[in-house]
């Protein structure tokens, strides 16, 4: 239990920017658990996301709900998955040889094709939130979108070797096994059986999973710490447009 939860505090710490004055030890046991509880953390901020919606939405105009729910799932993260995503973008825009891209994924500076892409991702998530916070369904899809983008590291880290023999993806992979991916099916699991009208999204995602990771597989020949970081921001981006799509062509 107590590598559990310090597990847990791992994750917590990784993945977002909640202040936890926790010292957690980095063990095998320990990162194996913090590997776990990825989607159980993207619960946590979908919870937190849909709580303010749901307190809010009677209240505050559909542009300023979704500019503050743009505002706020940037700041729990800090931005982390949105720096590996430009990272890749300025790498890919590139058309450089492989270690060349690699050489751009470590330059601490952005250059133009990161920015663009920065602006289109944002510009879309925030379409996609104003559309389906104005069809009055975000609330529980949310919850799903956050949980699986992070089950879908969990996949491609056991699934796929990475790039380099060190750095934190190495320590992270080194660890877990695909027997920690059923640990971490668990609060998915949970959530399908509250919100079973939210099955549509496991098809789309397995799709994003064996996509996304052929595209790393095809590119980069492994993954990193930026690729991971990509996954979680385009699989949110994804579910929100699924989402979408799903409300406006199979429901509507």
């Amino acid at each position: 239990m107590k590598q559990m939860l310090f597990g847990f505090i791992l994750a917590v710490q990784f993945l977002t920017r909640i202040p936890l004055p926790i010292e957690s030890p980095w063990t095998k046991q320990t990162s194996r658990w913090a590997i776990r509880s990825y989607p159980l953390v993207g619960v946590g901020l979908g919870a937190f996301i849909t709580s303010v919606l749901w307190v809010l939405q009677p209240y505050v105009p559909i542009l300023f709900l979704t500019l503050l729910i743009i505002s706020l799932w940037v700041y729990m993260t800090g931005g982390l998955h949105l720096d590996g995503w430009m990272d890749v973008a300025d790498a890919v825009g590139s058309n450089a040889p492989l270690e060349k891209k690699w050489e751009i994924m470590k330059d601490p500076h952005v250059g133009s094709f990161g920015l663009i892409s920065l602006l289109f991702l944002l510009a879309w998530k925030t379409f996609f939130i104003y559309s389906l916070i104005e069809a009055d369904i975000l609330l529980s899809s949310v919850l799903f979108i956050m949980a699986f983008s992070r089950l879908g590291v969990v996949v491609l880290m056991i699934s796929l070797p990475t790039a380099k023999q060190h750095g934190l993806a190495w320590e992270w992979k080194k660890n877990v096994n695909r027997f920690d991916f059923l640990y971490a099916m668990i609060p998915v699991g949970i959530l399908l059986y509250f919100f079973p009208e939210c099955f549509f999204l496991v098809p789309a995602y397995i799709v994003f999973m064996v996509l996304f990771g052929a595209w790393i597989k095809h590119t980069f020949k492994g993954t990193n710490g930026d690729l991971l970081g990509t996954a979680i921001e385009g699989g949110e981006l994804w579910g929100l447009a699924i989402t979408w799509m799903y409300i406006s062509f199979v429901m509507g």
